[in-house]
């Protein structure tokens, strides 16, 4: 069933266009992702959904009882009521005000607010969209519209919230930049692309294969196209001297050739490497402890920064993460310990929030005030040439700051930190309000980046991609781990194990030896061993697991094949789809069947 579907759409604010007679709907069940660089339209067009907004030209058809609940990036609160109230007053009737209490209330001790009898007044941004979040997930609706779900939610808060809406039987049309996220929650993805949309009925790793495939198709016709110009560009000048009437059809099919728009390349962010020389000596932590009132953040930290580091900072929010960095970067002081910078030392510090910005400077001039030129791998660069790199064209360039969107401003705060040319990055939640194609760029600048990057983020692809050591915050101690995200939890998980008590051995003693006084008494075993149907499984596990692997190779090769055919290859990414969720389950039943039998082997050498 079709809930809502948006016809012949255009869109524009002031000289940019953001949508031309462009169409989607939204059908039952669907899981939608919205990718697309920042100020393609994003936010807008999940207004247009909410109804927030009006199309230019076009029609918005929604069915008669549909209900929407919306997400929005910035949201506002009636600061007359607590958080409670503000979440679930007006959500249903009043009868039902009791029992909705009792599970906003959870949901809110779930993402972090613990007295919801404050009021909102008190909040952080990041608490404020968390307590929306929660808002917005108990609105009936049959389709919720959320902007940026993700941001200022920690990995426990992510993981809850991807088991709540795969959960969700309604549908939702979804904006964010977590890549993990997107891949596990969503089956379409909607790319907003230079005024147009382009549909895709795939999470986000399929989108990646079937956008290849889709552009792979449009270069091909665009060979093709250029070929037969080319041709008819040599039989007109054949034709002029050979006759003095052309065929009309003829010199139509050329000035159609002539005339056409070529394909427009992606507009991509692209950084060259910019950093001053680093010294020997970088910074040294030396027994750092910070406190707020009785609450201790860091205790008696030490740490020295070497050349090509890459630190992760992972915890959950409020445990001191952006403290440690405003410690290491001189915006605050520790409560004892020292902090030594080397005399080389240059540090680039990128904010969760923007420093401020005079919005009635021109683009162009606020890169300017930084630096004039800047030497990179390519050689002299200048500020608008960095700006063209940003995706800030000439026309936006001479642009007021005031005109840019949210993410826009992100992005060219990012530019000027990476002006500057430092030595050393500190990035905090870099991931919030970038786009997708900038992230993709920023990791691949940080693996030539040769000075040390220190980074805070709740986003699990980007750390996989940057770091090489995870710094987790625990109890105001912070632990290190060699590795990205996923040895991290790999690390964690294995560390969780070896703390659970092993269940191998009891010690028991009999009542009769009670009863009998005995001061000594038999350790009783308690036998492991796999039963017959476990090692009759465990026989064969291995050859199971590479016929799943050789039927997933198999099904991604008939997948590059079928690059025309959109029905054969959403047929192919299902099959896919399940052939991965098969191996999965196959893998973790090897690990506990490969774990039971050392257990037994192990036991075996002990007796």
């Amino acid at each position: 069933m079709n809930l809502l579907t948006i016809e012949n759409m255009s869109k524009s604010y002031t000289d940019r266009m953001l949508f031309d007679q462009v169409g989607f709907g939204i059908s039952e069940g669907e899981k939608i992702g919205v990718i697309g660089i920042n100020g393609t339209g994003k936010s807008t067009l999940l207004k247009i959904v909410a109804g927030l907004e009006e199309p230019d030209i076009g029609t918005v058809t929604k069915g008669k009882k549909i209900r929407i609940g919306y997400l929005p990036q910035m949201p506002v609160f009636d600061e007359k009521l607590n958080i409670l109230q503000n979440v679930v007053l007006n959500q249903k009737a009043e009868e039902e005000y009791r029992n909705l209490e009792g599970e906003a209330t959870a949901m809110l001790l779930r993402l972090g607010i613990t007295d919801v009898t404050a009021f909102t007044g008190i909040l952080s941004g990041g608490q404020k969209k968390r307590v929306a979040l929660v808002r917005t997930l108990l609105t009936p609706a049959e389709i919720l519209v959320l902007d940026e779900p993700t941001n200022h939610l920690d990995h426990e808060m992510t993981q809850w919230l991807e088991e709540y809406l795969l959960k969700y039987r309604g549908a939702f049309l979804m904006v964010t930049h977590d890549r993990y996220f997107l891949d596990k929650v969503t089956n379409k993805i909607i790319e907003i692309d230079q005024g147009s949309i382009y549909s895709y009925t795939a999470n986000y790793s399929g989108y990646l294969e079937l956008k290849a495939e889709r552009e792979d198709m449009l270069q091909a016709t665009e060979r093709k196209a250029k070929s037969l110009f080319r041709m008819e560009l040599e039989w007109m000048q054949r034709g002029a001297r050979a006759r003095s009437t052309k065929q009309k059809a003829h010199i139509q099919r050329f000035e159609e050739l002539r005339d056409r728009k070529g394909i427009d390349a992606d507009n991509r962010v692209e950084i060259n490497a910019l950093s001053s020389r680093l010294g020997k000596k970088t910074i040294e932590l030396n027994l750092i402890g910070k406190s707020y009132g009785d609450r201790k953040l860091i205790s008696d930290f030490t740490y020295i920064l070497l050349p090509g580091d890459r630190i992760g900072m992972i915890g959950p929010n409020g445990c001191g993460k952006s403290t440690l960095l405003h410690i290491l970067t001189g915006k605050l002081a520790p409560d004892s310990g020292t902090v030594e910078l080397g005399t080389t030392i240059k540090i680039g510090y990128f904010s969760q929030e923007n420093e401020y910005m005079d919005e009635s400077l021109k683009v162009i001039d606020y890169i300017r005030n930084t630096a004039e030129y800047i030497q990179t791998s390519e050689g002299t660069i200048t500020a608008s040439q960095m700006c063209e790199k940003f995706l800030f064209t000439g026309a936006m360039q001479y642009s007021l700051i005031a005109k840019l969107s949210g993410g826009e401003k992100r992005r060219l705060y990012l530019l000027k930190v990476l002006m500057d040319a430092p030595n050393v990055l500190v990035l905090d939640e870099p991931t919030n309000d970038l786009d997708i194609q900038t992230l993709t760029i920023l990791e691949d600048y940080l693996d030539s980046f040769p000075g040390i990057v220190v980074a805070v983020s709740h986003d699990r692809y980007f750390l996989d991609k940057m770091a090489t050591r995870i710094f987790s915050f625990e109890a105001s101690t912070i632990r290190q781990y060699e590795g990205n995200f996923s040895d991290y939890m790999e690390a964690r998980s294995i560390r969780a194990a070896k703390d659970t008590p092993s269940p191998k051995v009891s010690n028991i003693c009999s009542e009769e030896q009670k009863q009998a006084g005995q001061t000594t008494w038999k350790q009783k075993d308690v036998k492991l061993k796999l039963s017959y149907q476990e090692q009759k499984e465990f026989d064969t596990i291995d050859t199971e697991i590479t016929t799943y692997e050789t039927k997933l190779a198999d099904t991604q090769t008939a997948i590059g094949k079928a690059a025309a055919d959109y029905t054969k290859l959403s047929e192919l990414m299902a099959v896919k789809e399940v052939l991965e969720k098969e191996l999965e389950a196959k893998m973790e039943r090897w690990v506990y069947l490969n774990d039971l039998a050392e257990q037994i082997e192990a036991a075996k050498k002990e007796r």
